[in-house]
């Protein structure tokens, strides 16, 4: 009897070590357990590096750098209370001030590492989902007027990058995305601007590719304003290369420096301003002109399904948000209707 209970107590005693043994690493997966900064680090590196934008990386890892693994990085990952997220946000938004959209950032970043976390079984719950966050202001600029966008081509018609400003106007493009078009992308012939590829700012340097979602891969019809204007763009290459000699690099690119090389996108951002500024135009942001674009398609009565596929946007209801948000003009034009009714 004596050895059957010490072969007993041997047995529990192997079944007792084992989970301790994988409490470590899991095979084939990230470290499991441990501090919160592994577990961000390898999300990061393993996960997210592969599945999302380099432009997306670079703002998750600053995010993860600078907010997540300081604030709550020596935390044990499976111990990580709804409490300890909670406090941590409230102080970035109350004791740092920052803005309530990255404060949000800082939330959904964390909630993806949980997630993920979750997904291979080394925790139950995304405590990050748990916390709460006061509402991101959704206000935004009014966007110029039919006359105010016409008003802005007149006295942009003479600066060299008078031909982006008709891409943003006319078709809502992105600013990566008329930085990113390239001579082969545009087929006078046939008649089509085909979007492919932008050009962003990654850390230190400009990162050519693709567009950023696969419904902002798009074909636009080359209207009359966006052929002369490219045309004009054209003839101007031809001069500038001349000049520039064998300093000339050809990148294949629609808009470039004298020398050929891309266009630094702030620098497309302080030519707009300067422009807007020296006319004394009501002031707005070269990223709302994209909305300014959608008003003036909700306003000529284009359905949002096609809207949503000149934009580019990759859901309707982006498209939705613009089409069902008032302005000056459509609240003057419905409260006349009703006065109408009366008369």
């Amino acid at each position: 009897m004596r050895v059957v209970r010490r072969a007993a107590r041997g047995s529990a005693a192997v079944r007792d070590r084992r989970p301790r043994r994988t409490l470590g690493r899991r095979s084939g997966g990230g470290p499991c357990g441990g501090a919160a900064r592994r577990r961000l680090d390898y999300w990061l590196n393993d996960v997210a590096r592969h599945s999302i934008r380099k432009t997306t990386y670079a703002k998750y890892e600053t995010i993860v750098r600078l907010y997540l693994k300081p604030g709550l990085g020596r935390k044990k990952l499976d111990r990580l209370t709804v409490a300890e997220v909670q406090t941590f946000l409230n102080g970035k938004i109350n004791g740092e001030e920052h803005a309530i959209g990255t404060v949000h950032v800082m939330r959904n970043v964390l909630s993806a590492a949980l997630t993920r976390a979750m997904r291979e079984e080394i925790i139950s719950r995304n405590v990050a989902r748990l916390a709460t966050l006061p509402a991101i202001d959704s206000q935004r600029n009014q966007p110029w007027t039919a006359d105010e966008a016409r008003a802005f081509l007149r006295v942009a018609r003479f600066d060299p990058l008078y031909p982006a400003f008709v891409l943003l106007l006319l078709y809502g493009l992105r600013r990566g995305e008329v930085l990113g078009l390239r001579w082969v992308d545009v087929d006078f012939d046939e008649g089509h601007v085909n979007i492919r590829r932008q050009l962003v700012r990654v850390g230190k340097e400009l990162h050519h590719g693709p567009v950023k979602t696969r419904a902002g891969n798009r074909s636009l019809p080359l209207l009359g304003v966006v052929r002369e204007a490219l045309e004009i763009q054209r003839g101007g290459r031809k001069i500038r290369q001349e000049e520039a000699g064998e300093d000339w690099v050809d990148t294949g690119l629609v808009f470039t420096t004298k020398s050929g090389r891309p266009i630094e996108p702030r620098n497309l951002a302080r030519s707009f301003a300067r422009i807007v500024e020296a006319n004394k135009l009501r002031l707005t942001r070269v990223h709302d002109l994209r909305h300014t674009a959608a008003s003036l398609l909700k306003k000529l009565g284009v359905a949002p399904r096609d809207a949503m596929e000149i934009l580019g946007h990759s859901r309707i209801s982006v498209t939705m948000e613009i089409y069902t948000h008032g302005d000056g003009e459509s609240r003057q034009d419905a409260i006349k209707k009703v006065n109408e009714l009366f008369e």
